[in-house]
């Protein structure tokens, strides 16, 4: 049995991690380890000033009084008896796409997997009530059954996301990019209670590379985007300028 750890950012009780939990149950060991509350944009941190607790609800899920990266980091690393053959996280309330992964935990937990050797697959609904997890469930089965002869280059991801449509509606999948948002919106003001003034933080940038070969673009012509992303910042092609500058500033 392929043996898969699953976690998110939207907390344990999630109707996403249940749908995805329980349809890959139907063929794999799974142990989910989630966070214990909604902890999406909490992008790559780790708790590291306080110890972190596991309990384990009623369902068997575990929930982790930390980060969606603490609660892969703690599985792989201590909770688990055996490691897992694949992490996979999801399936996201809400697309991630573009600059979106910089913030995102869901693919922050499917990034600290692959940080710890394992492959790894972030899944995101696209909409801002997402009611088809079934579909995204099934584009999961699916990419399984697909790279199950394969192996994902060790310092890969796979982040996918997927229209809130029924399958049999889905266009298609798309090898894509990452597009590109503009600015994000401003924070909204307001007060508290005793006139104190309070921040939140505003909504994403609209799409503004959002042409051919993005995620942007897969979704909205109904296809199922599927991006290769890896954790090297590096901006290769500027490195060469870079070393004339260094021996410049000599």
């Amino acid at each position: 049995m392929r043996r898969i750890l699953l976690s998110n950012d939207d907390g344990y009780t999630a109707a996403g991690l249940q749908c995805l939990a329980e349809r890959l149950m139907g063929f794999a060991d799974v142990t989910v380890v989630a966070p214990d509350r909604d902890r999406s944009g909490a992008s790559n941190s780790l708790t590291l000033l306080h110890p972190l607790r596991a309990e384990r609800a009623a369902n068997g899920f575990f929930y982790v009084d930390g980060t969606p990266t603490d609660c892969v980091h703690l599985a792989i690393t201590g909770l688990l008896a055996s490691e897992p053959d694949i992490v996979i996280s999801g399936i996201n309330h809400g697309a991630n796409l573009g600059d979106d992964v910089l913030y995102s935990g869901t693919v922050a937990a499917a990034m600290e997997g692959r940080s710890l050797g394992l492959p790894a697959i972030a899944v995101s609904l696209a909409s801002a009530q997402p009611r088809h997890f079934a579909t995204a469930a099934t584009v999961i089965e699916r990419l399984l059954a697909a790279l199950q002869p394969h192996t994902l280059p060790a310092d890969t991801v796979l982040n996918v996301n997927v229209p809130d449509v029924p399958y049999a509606e889905l266009r298609g999948f798309e090898a894509t990019r990452l597009g590109h948002r503009h600015k994000a919106e401003p924070v909204v003001r307001g007060q508290d209670p005793r006139g104190r003034p309070i921040y939140w933080v505003g909504p994403p940038g609209l799409a503004a590379d959002a042409g051919p070969g993005t995620d942007f673009h897969a979704l909205a012509a109904g296809r199922v985007s599927v991006t290769p992303i890896h954790a090297d910042l590096t901006r290769h092609n500027a490195l060469q300028a870079l070393r004339h500058w260094c021996e410049e500033a000599l």
